[in-house]
């Protein structure tokens, strides 16, 4: 049976593979011109982060962490010498983690639509936390935007709002 680490070796030496390939299989000509035209790029390089580029990589740093969660939490299941209840509770937060990335990414669409405003939102437990790519941060559009998160749930949350 193949496993995660055989997996990523067999991924890996495949792509090395492939790229040795190429190498070898290329014409000197084209290879000395790569070799020359790659000399000529120069070392300055402009950076402009933008709104939605904090919201990306606040999207892809909570993946990452939901991610590792859940790999932990599956390793558990698959663990035989782990007794039923908890197995039965890692099963429970990967369910809980499931809906709350659904409900996540359905109150970003909401807020999209009814306010017209990028965000990210993160559920954990009772509490909300959204951040909003805006500039214009007032006390009455994050009213609003609480009242439309809140309306979604039938229990209290602890909803808090951050323009950025």
């Amino acid at each position: 049976m193949i496993n995660k680490q055989n997996l990523w070796f067999l991924t890996l030496f495949s792509i090395i593979l492939v790229l040795s390939v190429y190498y070898i299989a290329l014409p000197s000509d084209k290879l000395s011109n790569l070799i020359n035209n790659g000399e000529s790029i120069s070392d300055t390089v402009n950076t402009n982060i933008t709104e939605s580029d904090v919201l990306v990589s606040l999207r892809v740093e909570n993946d990452e962490a939901i991610l590792k969660e859940m790999t932990d939490l599956q390793q558990t299941l698959l663990d035989a010498a782990a007794s039923a209840e908890v197995k039965n509770n890692a099963y429970e937060k990967l369910l809980s983690i499931n809906l709350n990335k659904g409900k996540e990414s359905t109150l970003e669409s909401l807020v999209l639509k009814n306010h017209k405003l990028k965000c990210f939102i993160k559920i954990k437990d009772d509490k909300i936390n959204v951040i909003i790519s805006s500039k214009d941060s007032s006390y009455e559009s994050a009213n609003e935007i609480i009242r439309t998160i809140q309306e979604q749930f039938d229990e209290k949350m602890y909803i808090t709002i951050k323009y950025q």
